[in-house]
């Protein structure tokens, strides 16, 4: 499990010199660690907010100054704080790290009589509790990530080895056995990193079954649909596309080679990426976009794309497509030109947005760092100082940062989730910093932002 692949940097040497391009040119006038610098600065500014008026709560609410309660209805298990801390510490904003470490070992306690998402809860807080023992070390955060694995474990007794969608922290009674991809396959990275902490490789074994199982149901054109029953691994969808329910498994199944050295992993990974890059991509206006299609005969069923499948150039880049993955993400990048903030949703083939909101979501940033750890032009590094900007001009509000309820018009709602704290303000910073707290050259983030290797102290 520990034997690890050649890093994403290391691979792009290999690739040759890097191309000049008119972004290349205007980014040397940047200075980049000034942005990194303001990055922290912004941080810091929306954390102290938080600290002072939503304190070990799970969703800010920066408009009114309230929160909400997430992943569970009705308390909190403190999301946000979680998913911050490693963040915090990449960033050296060590005193509040230390604070919220402090809130960590007095108050998470996870023997909670209600029901949460087993997906959700894995790869956020089981996730940032191990992100940020990478950061510090300390063994009570290792313990409770242990205890909230162990609390969400039985999600996976199934027939075919896939999870219920949720489960009860305490009485451990499971609900939902219709899935998708996505909520059956991204677990290996946080439950194998678990299993490598503590040398029990039930944790890993659990993820993997899963990951195979809904694998080995491919159709014979080798993709997936979209939504299945746990019970008898019986179809209950015929839609196979790269965005939401089905992104992330994607992308764990080439994290389980890149983390743990898998070779089952990147045949899987390998194998689903040449049906879906056989029959899922369309040339439009000189642009590639992926289309949802029928998962037995490939026939196109929508020409929409969900901007939470932004993330995917990146990954296609790890994979090998750099090529297509540019393509794909730069196709992306005319539409946040066109917008400033990326639509939730948007139609190529129209040339219009589907849905007006923008969730604060962090997919674009999150290719771009990909890309730019992968073949380090400054292309990408423009791209994500474009993302940073444009966030920081309409998404910042009186208590910190927000959702947009319309891109257009650039109307604002009042929420900022958890996975903010965690993705792309770090995104913004390691792609900035050059820290020397971040091994650039060997590390791993989660599909969450959680740094599970790569961390220097």
């Amino acid at each position: 499990m520990n034997k690890l692949p050649l890093s994403r940097r290391e691979t792009a040497l290999a690739l040759g010199a890097l191309a000049a391009s008119p972004a290349l040119a205007k980014s040397t006038r940047i200075d980049w660690r000034a942005l990194a610098a303001d990055v922290k600065a912004e941080m810091k500014w929306a954390w102290s907010q938080y600290r002072e008026r939503a304190w070990g709560k799970d969703d800010f609410l920066p408009v009114s100054g309230g929160n909400k309660s997430f992943p569970l209805k009705s308390s909190h298990l403190g999301l946000s704080l979680i998913e911050a801390m490693d963040t915090l510490w990449v960033m050296g904003l060590d005193a509040e790290f230390a604070d919220a470490l402090a809130w960590v070992k007095a108050n998470a306690v996870f023997d909670v009589d209600g029901e949460v998402s087993v997906f959700e809860t894995d790869i956020r807080l089981v996730g940032g509790l191990l992100s940020a023992h990478h950061a510090c070390g300390d063994p009570v955060l290792l313990a409770k990530a242990r205890d909230l694995a162990d609390r969400l474990l039985p999600a996976f007794d199934t027939p075919t080895g896939m999870p219920y969608r949720y489960i009860n922290l305490r009485t451990k009674a499971v609900r939902d056995p219709a899935t998708n991809p996505a909520e059956t396959g991204t677990h290996i990275a946080e439950l194998g990193t678990l299993s490598k902490l503590t040398g029990n490789r039930k944790y890993y074994d659990a993820a993997k079954r899963a990951l195979t199982a809904m694998f080995e149901r491919r159709s014979k054109i080798g993709l997936l649909a979209d939504k299945i029953d746990v019970r008898t691994g019986d179809w209950l969808s015929r839609r196979a596309t790269i965005g939401p329910p089905s992104d992330s498994f994607y992308e764990y199944c080439w994290d389980g080679w890149q983390l743990f050295g898998d070779a089952g992993c990147k045949a899987m990974y390998d194998t689903l990426t040449a049906a879906i890059v056989q029959h899922q991509v369309q040339h439009a206006g000189g642009h590639v976009w992926f289309v949802d299609v029928d998962f037995e005969t490939g026939k196109t069923l929508s020409t929409e794309q969900d901007e939470l499948a932004s993330f995917y150039g990146g990954l296609l880049a790890q994979g090998g497509a750099e090529a297509t993955g540019a393509a794909y993400t730069r196709a992306w990048a005319r539409v946040q030109a066109k917008y400033g903030i990326l639509p939730e949703g948007y139609d190529y083939a129209t040339g219009k947005p589907t849905y007006l909101t923008n969730s604060l979501r962090p997919e674009l940033a999150d290719a771009a760092f990909n890309h730019w750890l992968l073949d380090g032009r400054d292309e990408w590094r423009m791209l994500g100082r474009t993302h940073y900007l444009n966030m920081k001009r309409w998404n910042r509000t009186k208590y910190g940062y927000t959702d947009l309820a319309d891109v257009v018009t650039k109307r604002q709602a009042d929420h900022c989730p958890g996975y903010w704290w965690s993705e792309q303000m770090k995104y913004y910073y390691l792609l900035f910093s050059d820290t020397p707290r971040f091994d650039y050259k060997r590390n791993y983030l989660s599909t969450e932002g959680n740094v599970l290797l790569g961390f220097k102290r």
